[in-house]
């Protein structure tokens, strides 16, 4: 598909690996070739999508070399990001991500936009640092970590930036299961064929209706958050 995702097609699910060789960060290529892929996967009119990373990489979240290096640079990396979460937050059909390794700010929104995560047991880390790298928490992150994390973890999680490693991070709400990484692609799979036999229009009806209002109030606080997130690395 492009230098930084492939795609993949399996009879009813579609694959979309992100690899940029490096630490998988949200950059502009980055997004574009994650919505591309989910474009091909609506046109192929697929059943379920699995999200994953490389080998010990899920995604570092936003590139924070755009992201402070000016307004005009990190401003539509920002909306583009947002945009992406809410497209896979309300997509038709369930997605599942495939937590290959480290998941921070960003990356750890993209489990929480997930239908169904499996992760890789390792020494990696997951979680919403914003906090710690100097992001007033944005709405976009309190909003899903509202509708998604345990609520014994979400101060923890959130205004107190804490980074779990993955046994941590199924107890706090990001993942669904961990698994050794050399089963995780399989298990992804499994998840996404169980979940692919749902039917489409109840599945998407019901998405709407359980997320519909997360997502809209999410899209209307994204000026308040893009003043919130350009603060990036402020003390």
């Amino acid at each position: 598909m492009t230098d930084f995702a492939r795609y993949e097609r399996d009879e009813t699910v579609a694959t979309i690996t992100m690899d940029d060789g490096k630490a998988n960060a949200l950059g502009p290529d980055m997004i574009a070739a994650v919505n591309a892929g989910l474009d091909r996967a609506e046109e192929d009119q697929v059943r379920a999508v699995v999200l994953a990373g490389r080998p010990g990489r899920f995604c570092a979240g936003f590139d924070l070399r755009v992201l402070t290096s000016g307004r005009a640079a990190a401003e539509p990396l920002v909306r583009a990001g947002a945009g992406l979460f809410m497209r896979i937050y309300g997509f038709a059909v369930p997605v599942i991500a495939a937590c290959t390794g480290h998941a921070l700010a960003g990356g750890a929104l993209l489990l929480l936009v997930s239908d169904a995560r499996v992760g890789a047991l390792g020494e990696f880390k997951v979680g919403l640092n914003e906090v710690a790298i100097g992001i007033p928490l944005p709405e976009l992150v309190r909003r899903l970590a509202e509708d998604r994390l345990d609520v014994r973890h979400r101060v923890e999680a959130t205004l107190l930036a804490k980074v779990y490693e993955p046994a941590g991070a199924l107890g706090a709400g990001y993942l669904d299961e961990v698994v050794p990484p050399a089963e995780l692609l399989a298990r992804a799979h499994e998840r996404a064929r169980e979940l692919a036999r749902l039917p489409v229009h109840a599945f998407s009806t019901s998405k709407k209706n359980v997320r519909g209002a997360s997502i809209a109030h999410i899209e209307s606080a994204l000026e308040d958050d893009l003043t919130r997130i350009l603060l990036a690395g402020r003390t």
